[in-house]
């Protein structure tokens, strides 16, 4: 039955019929008006009525028969050959969209040429019925030597779309191909030589060929670049490039040249984005303190919000600000909402993880986290969240897998190590546990994660020089003091670190569901508080 009813659907049959009967029913209630008005005879209305009803079963064999194709009215059989097209309910198309190369003679219009690549991966992240390879992942291959076939088979994925970007003064020319990863061919490019004042007119079409080349049947209309003067876009692109940069004064910068940009164009949608992302985030990389961060976030996500009620990225900041609020219901009911919006948005799936954990929800975390992971395939960031999210599981073949990608993807990562070495820990093998805490590169996580190995080793008084080293290195550690403590079966201070660390809204507390190394406060009535100031049960 669901084969019947999928073909059905899949040959229009459905929709002509529901079209039909708008139409006929229309039809019937402007002919009743008229007819009575006239005084014609009954059997004049009646007349129209039977051929309605003749003409419907016509309409549907037509639709069965035939389909209505770009190059005109086509038989079914005829178009069985061509390649399918996609629709909401089929397995999705997938594309990377690879970094523009910037042919400028100025090398300081990078920021231009990566831009306008990430502008238009956001542009198609919005097609529900496309999965786009997120910017981290596609990204990666910047200024390197590369074939597609690798490209497809890393990224697991069917198109790239590449480009050029040559920029002088107020003039512009892009090329743009879309390549099939099959056959290393180029299924459609094309040129553009505009003025500067026409790039948002060339990424809606460029999004309109994709749609078209791909033949992908939307749901709903190509969406389009949201538009403004060249000057705030030019800033926010500059911005955007910076917070790629990693150092805070980049951040700081980026965020000057979001504000910058709004002082120009106060509406503009995609400026307010990037504020609010780079506010989210400045909590953790030590530019703000929590309270502050979350206030801005939400003063930038209002404005989103007032331009764009069905903003996916601002459902899911204040599905974020909620969780660390411990506001469970609003962070339930904002991502969730978000989820619907963006199935296929990093930066939501990310939050969207991180909250399935702590609500206890695993099998969802693990499913959210394995998607993050298609997503973005070569992001070490991706691998490091679903090595969290199989690490509160109990999933630890899984945890410890995700890890060792993420570390091989990025050596360097803070904290990849420290986790590697507490799932191993956990899975006996305390040798190689204490061999991983001492390759991590930041000293708290590494001290931690020492403190931990040497207790399980039975080494208490190296175990106690690591915590106690650990708790002169600051406040910011309070959740892995605890988490110590707790290891050790030192209740009354693990719960006295653990409330500091609700204190300082410590976002490690998000781990405090499933976190096997806090196991021995479980049975005790005062874990229920930890749980309920959480504002969760437990699993």
């Amino acid at each position: 039955m669901a084969t019947v009813w999928g073909e059905l659907k899949r040959r229009n049959v459905v929709r002509v019929a529901i079209a039909y009967a708008i139409v006929s029913w229309l039809l019937l209630q402007v002919a009743d008006v008229i007819l009575d008005n006239i005084e014609a005879p009954t059997w004049v209305f009646q007349g129209i009525l039977l051929l309605l009803v003749i003409g419907f079963p016509v309409a549907i064999i037509f639709a069965w028969a035939f389909e209505l194709t770009p190059e005109g009215l086509k038989k079914e059989k005829d178009t069985e050959a061509m390649e399918p097209v996609v629709t909401a309910n089929d397995s999705q198309r997938t594309i990377a969209v690879l970094p523009f190369v910037n042919m400028s003679s100025d090398q300081e219009q990078e920021y231009f040429s990566d831009g306008l690549a990430e502008e238009l991966l956001n542009l198609l992240t919005r097609i529900p019925e496309l999965r786009v390879t997120s910017r981290s992942s596609a990204f990666s291959y910047k200024g390197k030597d590369f074939k597609i076939a690798d490209v497809g088979r890393e990224l697991n994925v069917d198109h790239v779309l590449e480009g050029s970007v040559r920029r002088s003064r107020d003039t512009i020319r892009i090329t743009a191909q879309l390549v099939d990863v099959k056959t290393d061919t180029h299924i459609w490019s094309e040129t553009w030589d505009r003025s500067f004042d026409d790039i948002f007119v060339i990424q809606d079409e460029i999004a309109q060929a994709v749609v078209n080349e791909l033949r992908i049947r939307l749901l709903g209309d190509t969406p389009r670049a949201v538009e403004t003067s060249p000057d705030a876009y030019s800033l926010y692109l500059q911005g955007q490039y910076l917070t790629t940069q990693g150092s805070v004064a980049s951040h700081l910068q980026a965020e000057e040249l979001f504000k910058q940009a709004l002082d120009i164009d106060r509406e503009y949608l995609t400026a307010w984005l990037g504020l609010a992302a780079a506010y989210a985030i400045s909590n953790s990389i030590g530019i703000r303190s929590a309270e502050e961060a979350d206030g801005l976030t939400l003063e930038a996500v209002n404005e989103i919000q007032r331009l764009d009620a069905n903003n996916a990225r601002a459902h899911s900041l204040l599905g974020k600000i909620a969780m660390y609020d411990r506001d469970i219901e609003t962070a339930i009911r904002e991502t969730q909402q978000a989820l619907a919006l963006a199935p296929n948005d990093p930066l939501v799936l990310r939050y969207a993880t991180i909250l399935a954990w702590l609500i206890g929800d695993f099998d969802e975390t693990i499913r959210l986290g394995e998607k993050l992971t298609l997503l973005d395939p070569v992001s070490s960031r991706a691998w490091y969240i679903l090595g969290h999210a199989a690490f509160v599981a109990g999933r630890l073949d899984v945890a410890q897998s995700a890890y060792r990608r993420a570390i091989e993807l990025e050596p360097e990562r803070i904290s990849s190590h420290a986790h590697l070495g507490a799932v191993i820990l956990l899975k006996g093998d305390a040798d190689a546990a204490l061999a991983s805490m001492n390759r991590e590169v930041s000293d708290g996580r590494r001290i931690a994660g020492r403190a931990l190995v040497f207790q399980a080793m039975g080494a208490e008084e190296r175990a106690r020089a690591e915590l106690e080293t650990l708790i002169k290195l600051g406040y910011q550690w309070t959740y892995e003091i605890a988490q110590n403590y707790a290891f050790r079966g030192e209740l009354d201070k693990a719960f006295v670190w653990l409330d500091r660390a609700f204190d300082r809204r410590d976002s490690s507390l998000v781990f405090a569901v499933g976190d096997p190394f806090l196991d021995n406060l479980r049975d005790d009535p005062r874990f229920e508080d930890v749980l309920e100031r959480l504002g969760v049960k437990s699993p």
